[in-house]
């Protein structure tokens, strides 16, 4: 959750630094800093809160450093405070690094440093790779010499950029398992974690690959390894997007401008990708490994977060249309199993960023017991596009409200789109197939009709707003759904919510309901229908209150809950694109 820019050019770094660390907020924080290389010395600035607070410090600052790294930090090791906030620097006040990523061995590392008169100044693991660096400048003149040596001791993740006084024209960058993106600029050279703080200055990028060491100058680069002084080259690409599709455009929040993009990330996700008159969806990326995927017996989808009920829903849709086995693993757990791979396995990782460390790890693990990968993911060049043998891009455009919005009904539409590729390659017919198209195409303006009834539901979550605890359930396809619901609400209110099949609400969740303990219940009218209703008479008999989303006209449901959201009609394997 932490944010890197960096510059050096001909320009003034420090307004670039802190209009790429404003365009990484979206991203989390709880404190920022910046260090500004100028004249053979660097200024480090640094505050606790909003990048305002550091705006404040930098008020009496004349700087015109035309180099220099920036940082927003979300506390892993130490608590929020300027001493733990980035850039940290060496003994000598020469070395300054910011990181992202955890350092797993900092403890032994900064034990070792401190027996050899190292002084530590922050409670961070970020802190030991500046000693780190200090340490081998001893016998390395060269600084990309010394952080390539520093981070050979270094166990975990890191997304680094470093600057020394002794190398006052340029900054060392370099990557494990923690997006890095170099920018090349008309005025200088960029670097940061995300490609949105680049789309300002240039849309020419270069993803890093992991243990990828960069050296950026005011008008070049040069990409070594860590383990190699030999150059490497590295793709030049196009950023398909600009900096106006980063901005509010006029809403309030970004989640809410990306709630009101969802049904163009469907159109965009199905835009020359299916043939109404066959019947069939046509996946491009996944043509080199076409005849593998016809040979198919089971499919692992591994995932996190937002993706992993994504998969979910998949699953759901995939063995409702297909004779295909399906499992579907939390990226995290994924890596400990003891995984028999049965002959004619495919492993599927959705990741939105396509950088998630779980599933990227997970991609590694299936690659090394000879499993065909395939990566679901919308950023173009991320290191899950590269590392797996074939994929498909959501083309959603950037998301950069934390909690996923239009990236997931990307996502859901890219696995209807999979299955029916799939499925007509199995048993549905040539009919079956224009169906599913054409309710497919029909979800864009469903979901504008729900939008339009954006008063109707704030009057709703107004009501709702003095409640602490909240109950999400579903059955089916609208079980994953309920799921997610539950995961957007804790992190968009910090609220207590808890998601279940319901199912399974005699066993256990049922004695939670109470005046004070509101149900959202997934009920539209298809085959667990009748099911949900004894489930919310349930609820009802304990005195809890019910908001029901279902289908559009069903006055029964209506009449049965506390509030009600009508979503339009549509087939119960396509409800949970508007649920």
């Amino acid at each position: 959750m932490c944010g890197i820019i960096c510059y050096v050019g001909q320009q003034a770094a420090l307004p670039i630094l802190i209009e790429g660390l404003k365009r990484l907020e979206y991203r989390g924080y709880d404190s920022a800093g910046v260090a500004l290389l100028e004249d053979a010395k660097i200024t480090r600035f640094r505050a606790v809160g909003k990048i305002r607070e550091l705006e404040k410090d930098l008020a009496e600052s004349s700087s015109t450093a035309q180099a220099g790294i920036g940082h927003t930090r979300w506390a892993t090791h130490g608590k929020p405070s300027v001493e733990n906030a980035h850039p940290h620097c060496d003994c000598g006040g020469q070395i300054f690094v910011i990181h992202n990523g955890i350092i797993e061995n900092y403890q032994a590392l900064k034990q070792e440093l401190t027996n050899a008169g190292h002084v530590f100044l922050s409670e961070t693991d970020s802190e030991v790779l500046a000693h780190l660096i200090e340490e081998a400048c001893r016998d390395r003149p060269r600084l990309e010499d010394a952080v390539a040596e520093a981070l050979t001791k270094v166990r975990g993740t890191f997304g680094i950029a470093v600057v020394s006084s002794n190398h006052p024209s340029s900054i060392i960058v370099a990557r494990r398992s923690s997006p890095m993106i170099l920018g090349i600029g008309d005025s200088g050279m960029f670097a940061a974690s995300d490609v949105s703080a680049l789309v300002a200055h240039t849309r020419q990028v270069i993803y890093l690959h992991d243990d990828d060491l960069a050296v950026l100058c005011p008008g070049a680069y040069r990409i070594t390894s860590l383990d190699s002084p030999q150059e490497v080259s590295r793709q030049q690409q196009i950023v398909d997007w600009d900096v106006a599709a980063a901005e509010k455009q006029g809403f309030q929040h970004f989640m809410l401008k990306e709630i009101h993009e969802q049904p163009e990330a469907v159109r965009n996700a199905m835009r020359g990708r299916v043939v109404p008159a066959e019947g069939i969806s046509v996946l491009g990326g996944l043509e080199s490994v076409r005849e593998q995927l016809l040979k198919m017996e089971q499919l692992v989808i591994v995932s996190c977060g937002t993706s992993f009920y994504a998969a979910l829903l998949g699953r759901y849709i995939l063995e409702a249309c297909t004779d295909i086995r399906v499992e579907v693993d939390l990226a995290s757990e994924f890596r400990y199993r003891r995984l028999n791979l049965r002959p004619n396995t495919v492993v599927l990782a959705i990741s939105q960023s396509g950088e998630t460390a779980d599933t990227l790890a997970a991609v590694r693990e299936a690659k090394r017991k000879g499993a065909l990968v395939l990566g679901l993911v919308n950023v173009v060049g991320s290191n899950i596009a590269r590392e797996t043998d074939a994929g498909i891009y959501n083309h959603a455009g950037p998301e950069i409200g934390v909690a996923s919005t239009k990236a997931f009904i990307s996502q859901l539409t890219i696995l209807y789109l999979f299955t029916l590729y799939l499925a007509r390659h199995q048993h549905m017919s040539v009919t079956d197939g224009q169906r599913f198209i054409r309710e497919l195409e029909s979800i864009p303006e469903k979901i504008e009709r729900i939008l339009r009834k954006s008063g109707e539901i704030q009057e709703a979550a107004r009501h709702y707003a003095r409640f602490r605890n909240f109950m999400y359930i579903g059955r089916k396809f609208n079980y994953p759904i309920a799921l997610e619901g539950a995961l957007k609400l804790k992190e968009i209110s910090y609220l207590h919510a808890e998601a279940y099949a319901a199912g399974e609400m005699k066993h256990g969740p049922i004695a939670l309901i109470s005046p004070d303990f509101p149900s959202l219940c997934l009920a539209t009218q298809d085959s667990t229908y009748d099911k949900m209703i004894a489930n919310i008479q349930e609820i009802k008999a304990r005195c809890g209150p019910t908001v029901a989303v279902g289908t559009e006209g069903d006055a029964d449901l209506r009449a049965l809950c506390d509030h009600f959201i009508g979503v339009p009609a549509c087939s119960e394997l396509f409800a949970p694109l508007l649920t």
